[in-house]
């Protein structure tokens, strides 16, 4: 699976990806280096950021540059879910980017 970061600073989720993992549109960003962690929460009561819907497919957005290390380039990163940890995970070091 691959997850696109937009020159603005959004992070792109196809829709069967959010769909599967943030069901409730609504997630945690946390910087593990040299990895990008999205965590999904039980609804936005619990804070966190809130995934919006970019198009009728039902392709997601959030904007996370604030959350990005500096200097990570905009591109396509790999990413898989973790079962253990509950999260999914985008490799942001060594990787190609578009």
């Amino acid at each position: 699976m691959e997850i696109k970061l937009t020159d603005q600073g959004y992070l792109q989720l196809s829709a069967d990806v959010a769909r599967r993992y943030f069901p409730e549109d609504v997630l945690v960003v946390l910087i593990k280096t040299p990895e990008l962690w999205l965590l999904p929460l039980r609804g936005a009561s619990a804070g966190g950021l809130l995934l919006k819907q970019r198009n009728l497919k039902g392709d997601r957005s959030v904007l996370i540059w604030e959350q990005l290390p500096d200097g990570t380039p905009a591109g396509s990163y790999p990413a898989f879910w973790d079962d253990s940890r509950g999260a999914l995970r985008i490799a942001l070091a060594g990787t190609s980017h578009e």
